[in-house]
């Protein structure tokens, strides 16, 4: 629904000022796999070492968002959508303040990933799939999940009985039976650190990469 009668309100500090005085340029980064995947992990390990470089981040995660800003939605097909358009408007002002943000969700539809790059902005979204295998993924089952999900207590579990659409062109794949945290983490940042360091800063930033 398209509403009226609002105008938005330039600020005089903008963006490109707020990521001046941080030292870096602001971007999201996106991690999509299935649930167990190590999403949330790598989240985890990425931003402590964008942390010890001095990059100024926040981690968005499913469940967190989901008992507070999101604890209104489902899990259906449209309450799903809802959620990853949601998180990415919320991401979008992050982006504004100047940071980068890590969103770890598993966003089963290729049409909401879209859907994120569209309101962000393609040259600002870096998408990363975490390519864990379901196999894997029900071994782990932190959560217990999937154990509930074959024992039909719970619906619509991604993998189980609602799709998982795997990313076509992602722009880092990560097999966690493969790589190392710490291989796949140093991965993320090397393809990154290029797109966030501002001109004056690339050089300093590319000597703290682990």
């Amino acid at each position: 629904m398209e509403l009226k009668n609002i105008t938005s309100h330039e600020y005089t500090l903008n963006k490109e000022k707020r990521c001046k005085i941080k030292k870096h340029k602001s971007l999201l980064i996106w991690l999509t796999g299935l649930s167990g995947s190590g999403k949330s992990t790598i989240a985890n390990a990425l931003e402590i070492e964008f942390f010890q470089m001095n990059i100024h981040t926040y981690t968005l995660d499913g469940d967190n968002v989901r008992s507070g800003l999101n604890k209104d939605l489902t899990f259906s097909p449209e309450d799903r959508s809802e959620n990853i358009r949601r998180i990415a408007e919320t991401s979008k002002l992050m982006l504004d303040a100047g940071l980068v943000v890590i969103a770890a969700f598993i966003t089963p539809y290729a049409c909401d990933r879209e859907l994120v790059k569209n309101i962000i902005g393609f040259e600002e979204v870096v998408e990363i799939f975490v390519d864990t295998p379901l196999a894997e993924c029900e071994r782990r089952d932190v959560k217990g999940l999937y154990k509930k999900a074959r024992a039909n207590e719970i619906k619509n579990m991604t993998g189980i009985d609602s799709p998982y659409e795997n990313p076509i062109k992602p722009d880092i794949t990560i097999n966690t039976l493969e790589e190392s945290l710490r291989d796949s983490v140093k991965r993320i940042i090397e393809f990154t650190i290029p797109k966030i360091a501002l001109k004056k800063e690339i050089e300093s930033l590319n000597q703290l990469v682990h």
